[in-house]
């Protein structure tokens, strides 16, 4: 199995091994990027026009102790 990547691309990633990508540092790049690009933070959804299918996941979400 041959692995494609883009031309540019610098990483050297092995036969079948694909690079791992840390989550939580990803995430303060972002917010990093945000912040010096004087992005506002968005305001959630109010959810007072979900489907009863939606709110009977996000119940199930948060017994099962998820945080959606």
């Amino acid at each position: 199995m041959a692995i494609m990547a883009s031309r540019t691309c610098k990483a050297d990633v092995a036969e079948g091994q694909l690079p791992v990508i840390d989550m939580a540092a990803m995430g303060q790049r972002i917010a990093a990027r945000k912040a010096a690009l004087g992005l506002p933070d968005l305001p959630r959804n109010s959810g007072k026009r979900r489907t009863a299918s939606k709110q009977a996941l996000l119940k199930a979400i948060e017994d099962a102790g998820g945080d959606w």
